[in-house]
């Protein structure tokens, strides 16, 4: 009887796991609410409401501070405990209200780019700690599915967010950044009078930070030192910069090239929940085609895990990558927005099926006796692709993919000069003068520019990826085991 009612209360979750999970929640609910439709606002005209931003603009800046929220937990988990989980998220909360507040009252290039940065770098103060209050807050018995439930939030909270955001930046954009700095605010609350740091049994003063931080760079270098760990994260940044394209590159194409209407048409209630008028036509905002990423891993990745539970971490890897980067190219097949609706699904599986297994295979690669350091730095490959990601899609899309610049190249070819004009401008002029309306227009530059290419190359660098990452694993295999 004593036996079963301590079972029971080990596979319990403490209050403060709870507390974790709902401050989680509404973090990814601020973050994915203005990281779905960052992209449009920094590149959409200025007459609609956006910035104006060229897409190397852009590009640069979202790869930055992205790379920023997964490269500093490391250093963040140290300092956190140093100074204890509870005043590190009261600062971290601090600086993402700010940083989502001045987010949506800069309008200048370096203003909005130092107001995003000051939201990364809050994200990467409070990863560590909710990861670690989840990992501490859980005992063997009930770790794998405390996890789990973490894992499902975390994507409950990317579904709200963008729904949230898509409705608010229809009245105006600065509400998606009021919105985000308002949920943040509300998470003061529970760390105010809920939030206990579990499992701390030193003086948190007594830690010394600087010891920790040169065990982090030591241990940094020693990883980076190992050729074959070396080469796993170069490879697996390729899955990454590809991943990343769905935040970056997904939500201006759809905007300027999707023909949405036929969703928007095809349902009521699809119209309702998730349509908008534009101009006298409903459309289907790319935020909320982009959402069905997070509600199909809500609803079917605890089904997918169980179903590649017993299969090789390499195979479920590699099928994983291969069924992504697959998707990402069928994202050229048309216009139709159906296309993309089926895409982004099918990608999202692809995801579901490889990445929960990645850790997985860094036990496997690491030498036994620091499985726990090389662990620790498995986020390398997110960080990496989603740096090189932003440059890459900067780059791209203005020369493979620009509406704005195919018209006015299209205008110059008939001695219209677009010099100075704005972007809204230049597409009313190529109606004008080229005597098309505006999806008649698009049509035509489609056929003639093919901007659709662009998904060609982000499919391709996962199918390297995924032969890559075949042949690294043969060479792994190959190699002599070490003690």
């Amino acid at each position: 009887m004593n036996h079963s009612s301590e079972h029971v209360r080990q596979k319990r979750f403490p209050l403060v796991f709870w507390v974790a999970n709902v401050m989680e929640l509404f973090e990814r609910w601020a973050y994915y609410g203005v990281f779905a439709v960052l992209s449009v606002y920094l590149t959409d005209p200025e007459a609609n409401g956006g910035l104006g931003f060229s897409s190397e603009q852009s590009g640069t800046l979202m790869g930055v501070v992205t790379f920023t929220i997964y490269f500093l937990p490391t250093l963040a988990g140290a300092i956190a405990d140093r100074l204890g989980y509870r005043k590190i998220l009261l600062i971290a909360f601090a600086v993402l209200t700010s940083g989502y507040l001045l987010m949506g009252q800069y309008t200048s290039y370096h203003g909005i780019f130092l107001a995003f940065l000051l939201v990364g770098i809050g994200a990467a103060f409070f990863k560590p700690v909710i990861v670690g209050t989840v990992s501490k807050s859980t005992n063997n018995s009930n770790r794998t599915v405390g996890f789990g439930i973490f894992y499902m939030i975390v994507n409950i909270g990317a579904f709200i967010g963008p729904f949230v955001a898509s409705k608010l930046r229809d009245i105006q954009w600065q509400y998606v950044f009021v919105m985000s700095a308002t949920i943040i605010a509300i998470n003061f609350i529970p760390v105010i009078f809920l939030y206990r740091e579990p499992g701390r049994k030193t003086d948190p003063s007594a830690v010394p930070v600087g010891k920790k931080v040169k065990e982090i760079f030591r241990n940094f270098f020693m990883v980076l030192s190992d050729l074959k760990f070396l080469t796993f994260i170069l490879i697996m940044s390729g899955f990454w910069m590809m991943y990343m394209q769905i935040f970056y590159t997904m939500p201006v194409y759809i905007t300027q090239w999707m023909d949405t209407t036929v969703i928007y048409d095809s349902a009521r209630w699809i119209a309702f929940a998730f349509g908008k008028t534009q101009d006298g036509v409903g459309i289907i905002r790319p935020e909320m085609i982009q959402n069905l990423g997070a509600a199909s891993i809500v609803f079917f990745q605890v089904l997918m895990s169980s179903l590649v539970k017993g299969v090789a971490p390499i195979r479920s890897i590699t099928v994983g990558i291969l069924v992504s980067a697959l998707a990402m190219s069928a994202m050229s097949m048309g216009m139709n927005g159906w296309i993309i609706v089926v895409a982004i699904v099918i990608f999202a599986f692809g995801e579901m099926i490889s990445s929960p297994r990645t850790q997985e295979y860094v036990s496997i690669i690491a030498p036994p006796e620091k499985v726990g350091v090389y662990m620790g730095f498995s986020f390398l490959p997110l960080a990496i692709g989603s740096f090189a990601g932003g440059f890459l899609y900067g780059k791209l899309y203005g020369s493979l993919s620009d509406i704005y610049r195919f018209t006015g190249n299209e205008l110059t070819l008939r001695g219209i000069s677009v010099e100075g004009m704005e972007k809204t401008d230049i597409l009313k002029a190529g109606m004008f003068h080229l005597q098309m309306t505006s999806a008649e227009l698009k049509q035509y530059l489609f056929m003639r520019y093919e901007p659709y290419r662009i998904w060609w190359i982000f499919g391709a660098i996962g199918l390297v990826t995924v032969l890559a990452f075949l042949i690294f694993n043969n060479r792994v295999k190959r190699s002599p085991a070490k003690s």
